[in-house]
């Protein structure tokens, strides 16, 4: 259906929502004994809080604080709350939150309540921690002591679910600490300061899209939320590719998606197969083996600098303060 067809229920949605959101400013959320950070953004998908999530967990354990991280790991087949092996699969701990895992060495635990995930860490963990809650921004029956929330440029002219991608309106970025911004679209920020509160923060970040080795006639391919911006950034890096094969965004592939990817591969005669760190997660051994039949698998990684560290350290810092819970 087009999005005029589905205006109409977009404000249902949007009556829903302002409910939802009354209900939680009249309900006293759920408090863990260590101070919450999340990272959260407005809409469905595609606006870089994992690698924001990654870069923070690096910069505060480099900076000797105890970071872990409490997601709820979207697809995920077990129910249970439990501690991410960064060994295991994407299907047992979601893609992200592996992804997490392997990226960092911080504890990442996983569970539909992030209260429970939160207390499990705090058991499991001595000493001071600090939580990092991964796409939080909705998850309001936790409370934080900062929102951090990633703002992409289409927000603004997004419409709210299902005629758009948004899941709350930019009015909901009054509940927001910190505004998150990339680097090229730093100009947003006066506009956006009309939907935040005068004590709102923005950040700025690079992002950086690289690869291990050159290729010159790649086959690309995806299951993110925007893969329009993944293979742009394959083109700005330098890469030659041939062939882009989106898949919806969280798809878990199978040994057909593979042998279709390999044969295309054969094809047009691909000298690798690029995807995205987040895909590469889902692939098991026998996946692998199937497309380095044809030509090596390659890793696009996506790396995440705050322009202004101190800066942000700061901001955090003030949020990380020990009080009697």
């Amino acid at each position: 259906m087009t999005p005029l067809l589905l205006a109409p229920l977009s404000l249902v949605y949007a009556s829903v929502i302002r409910a939802r959101n009354a209900r939680f400013d009249r309900t006293p959320p759920l408090r863990l004994r260590w101070p919450v950070l999340s990272v959260g953004n407005l809409s469905v998908g595609g606006a870089g809080k994992t690698p924001l999530v990654i870069c923070l967990a690096q910069l505060l354990q480099r900076e000797g604080y105890g970071p872990e991280v409490l997601s709820r790991g979207y697809g995920r087949s077990q129910q249970t709350v439990e501690r991410v092996d960064p060994a295991g699969s994407a299907e047992r701990f979601g893609d992200e939150p592996l992804l997490i895992a392997r990226s960092t060495s911080v504890p990442v635990y996983v569970g539909a309540s992030r209260y429970q995930a939160g207390l499990l860490a705090e058991s499991e963990i001595t000493g001071q921690g600090v939580h990092l809650l991964d796409d939080g921004f909705q998850h309001r029956q936790l409370a934080r002591d900062l929102d951090i929330v990633v703002v992409h440029r289409s927000d603004l002219q997004q419409r709210l679910l299902p005629a758009g991608r948004l899941r709350e309106p930019l009015a909901s970025l009054r509940r927001a600490g910190v505004i998150v911004l990339r680097q090229e679209d730093a100009e947003l920020e006066s506009t956006l300061r009309v939907h935040t509160r005068p004590e709102c923060r923005f950040w700025r970040m690079r992002r950086t899209l690289s690869l291990p080795s050159p290729t010159q006639r790649a086959v690309a391919f995806c299951a993110v939320a925007r893969p329009s911006e993944f293979f742009a950034g394959l083109t700005a890096a330098g890469a030659g590719v041939v062939e882009h094969i989106r898949f919806r965004d969280h798809h878990r592939y199978t040994m057909a998606d593979m042998d279709r990817l390999a044969q295309l591969g054969r094809r047009v005669g691909c000298d690798a197969f690029v995807t995205t760190s987040k895909d590469e997660v889902k692939l098991d051994v026998a996946m692998r083996l199937r497309l380095n039949t044809v030509a090596p698998l390659q890793t696009a990684a996506l790396t995440i600098e705050i322009e202004d560290e101190k800066a942000a350290l700061d901001d955090m810092r003030k949020s990380l303060i020990v009080t009697a819970r």
